[in-house]
């Protein structure tokens, strides 16, 4: 590590510790040039995935654009706050976790949907609707009575 003072490069380090959380370590450094002390931070460094829209062109994965997609759909919908930022750590997790370093917006769709019919199946069926690009009654129908059978694979609390 280069001092940021003099630009030497020889900066042995005094002291380590590791943050509360864990996630940071932090290095007390003495530059053996100029003698001055300074501190760096070694955290995890994670990169998202690019997405790669249905044209081709390429996005950086936005989880504010996520949060959005999924509040729309669950807008007057009893979903917690925290239900909602599970979800977008979920999808997130499941993107990190891929290794790819491209992802196609519609793998980013299913994962969504995923989530909302876990969620909450009024949610589901609006996004299935938008994203799937239902044209007539139909398919809405289809989509209600897929979210049904599996309800009824569930039983009630009598």
């Amino acid at each position: 590590m280069k001092c940021p003072f003099c630009n030497h490069d020889d900066t042995p380090v005094l002291d380590t510790r590791v943050s509360e959380e864990g996630d940071t370590i932090r290095r007390r450094r003495r530059c053996a040039n100029c003698d001055k002390r300074f501190t760096t931070y070694e955290r995890i460094e994670l990169t998202m995935p690019v997405i790669v829209k249905k044209n081709g062109s390429r996005t950086e994965f936005d989880p504010a654009k996520l949060r959005a997609s999924l509040m729309l759909a669950l807008r007057k919908r009893p979903v917690s706050a925290e239900g909602v930022d599970a979800a977008i750590q979920s999808i997130q997790e499941k993107l990190l976790s891929s290794g790819a370093r491209e992802v196609l917006s519609g793998h980013v769709g299913e994962l969504v949907m995923r989530e909302l019919k876990r969620l909450d199946k009024i949610a589901y069926i609006r996004f299935a609707s938008v994203y799937k690009s239902f044209e007539d009654v139909a398919e809405f129908e289809d989509a209600i009575a897929e979210v049904g059978q599996e309800r009824k694979g569930k039983k009630r609390p009598e």
